[in-house]
């Protein structure tokens, strides 16, 4: 049997708000339509990985394990809607971070395939039948250099992202969804159409 499609999801802007930094727990806020659209994705057996920069570990914000904890606490606020993500990858690196040990050009740091890659081998994915949503140039560039179709929200930052586009030639999504809602119902037509629902 050969590797599924599947979609990767960007996190702050794209299923919870952001405010800079997501860093604690007790602020997350689930956007509208989030829950709704994963939980929608899930119930056609969509594999759904989120893929996150986090630099706030890099740059002495947040460790490692507030990054695992904020996740945890995101994961359990959409079960609680009945919408479940099948894993999470974060990057805590960024070329110019404060801690020396983060301070590195990362591979898996969107828009790197890093994360993609690796979650699509562990979670036997096709990165090619897959889709890439969120809300920065960096997840529209990401899908491109994977191959995967993308996917512009326009929560969070994506208002901004889609201003780059028209204005600045930025790579262009497959689609531009106004939530998260609009963004699954357009994946599964899509995945209908190309046959692999």
């Amino acid at each position: 049997m050969g590797k599924r499609p599947g979609v990767f999801l960007d996190r702050d802007g794209t299923i919870n708000e952001d405010f800079g930094y997501v860093v604690d727990p007790r602020r997350l806020v689930l956007l509208p339509g989030a829950a709704e659209g994963i939980k929608l994705l899930g119930e056609f057996g969509v594999p759904i990985v989120v893929v996150s920069n986090q630099s706030a570990v890099g740059r002495g914000y947040c460790t490692e394990e507030d990054v695992e904890e904020v996740n945890g606490a995101l994961a359990s606020l959409l079960e609680g809607r009945g919408a479940k993500v099948d894993a999470f990858y974060y990057c805590p690196h960024h070329p110019e971070a404060r801690i020396p040990a983060y301070r590195v050009a990362c591979p898996f740091r969107k828009p790197e395939p890093g994360m993609v890659l690796r979650a699509a081998s562990e979670h036997g994915m096709d990165p090619k039948k897959s889709y890439v949503i969120g809300d920065m140039h960096s997840d529209i560039e990401l899908g491109r250099r994977v191959k995967a179709r993308t996917v512009l929200v326009l929560t969070g930052r994506g208002e901004e992202t889609l201003e780059m586009v028209k204005s600045k030639g930025a790579p262009k999504p497959g689609f531009v969804a106004k939530d998260l809602v609009e963004a699954a119902w357009w994946v599964l037509e899509d995945m209908d159409r190309r046959g692999l629902i």
